[in-house]
């Protein structure tokens, strides 16, 4: 079995309100730890490799290495200046290449979200665009006589699926406890473990599907949210309380 999972180097501080991807500011997406899990089990039980690919700038590596010293086998990084501006669809298209490239494989991988733009929607894109089947926020994974067998809970009721490879899969935060990697591990993967570098030629992507050209979101403005509270005292008995809030809340719209 090999089973492939899309991790992200995450910005950790932005300050002064500017986005600075070095490498000290800069981490292994804390959702995707749970997908990595997931897969080193899968591997650990019934044999097989993970590989582990990401995309983004060449400060990307490290993550990738640091997945592989908690014990997956290989890594690609998708790094190419046309990638620049990449919304979520085009992210997914990169993505979407990137694991054609490297197929075969049976499962396919991600975190819920990310900690920096928190949208959810890469995995999804990217499993619409293989046209894979994929089960969101998934809590349990099995594989039995070649097929995965997956739950989740959703709305207060446990769902269980039974997917054929290839499939993708988003795996809730709480589905795994994350491993720490090993100092010898980090070692090795930082010393003797190669990343695989691509560019878009190599996953056969023009430079017009990625990037700000491949992308239909705009962003038109930006602008932060002044809250304003304020409290207001209601006198009178419980009655003329109960009736002078509900008509406070039906003059705001807050109810009809």
């Amino acid at each position: 079995m090999h089973i492939i999972v899309c991790i992200k180097s995450v910005v950790t501080a932005a300050p002064r309100g500017k986005i600075v991807r070095t490498a000290d500011q800069c981490a292994f997406n804390p959702f995707d730890r749970p997908a990595l899990e997931i897969a080193l089990h899968l591997k650990e039980t019934h044999g097989g490799s993970v590989t582990v690919i990401s995309m983004g700038p060449p400060t990307a590596a490290a993550a990738l290495r640091e997945a592989m010293a908690m014990g997956a086998d290989r890594a690609a990084l998708l790094c190419d200046a046309a990638l620049a501006g990449s919304d979520t669809l085009a992210t997914a298209t990169a993505l979407a290449a990137t694991v054609t490239h490297l197929a075969p494989y049976d499962l396919l991988l991600f975190g819920t979200r990310t900690a920096d733009s928190d949208t959810g929607q890469v995995g999804p894109q990217t499993s619409v665009l293989l046209g894979i089947p994929m089960v969101t926020g998934t809590t349990h994974v099995d594989l039995a006589g070649g097929s995965i067998t997956v739950s989740r809970q959703i709305d207060g009721f446990q769902e269980t699926y039974a997917l054929t490879p290839p499939a993708a899969l988003t795996v809730h935060p709480t589905a795994a406890l994350p491993r720490d990697a090993a100092l010898g591990g980090l070692a090795t993967a930082f010393d003797d473990m190669p990343v695989e570098m691509l560019g878009i030629e190599h996953v056969g992507l023009d430079p017009k599907q990625v990037g700000d050209a491949g992308s239909p979101t705009r962003v038109l403005s930006m602008k932060p949210v002044k809250k304003q509270r304020a409290c207001q005292w209601i006198e009178g008995t419980p009655v003329e309380q109960a009736d002078a809030l509900v008509r406070k809340l039906v003059e705001t719209g807050l109810i009809g």
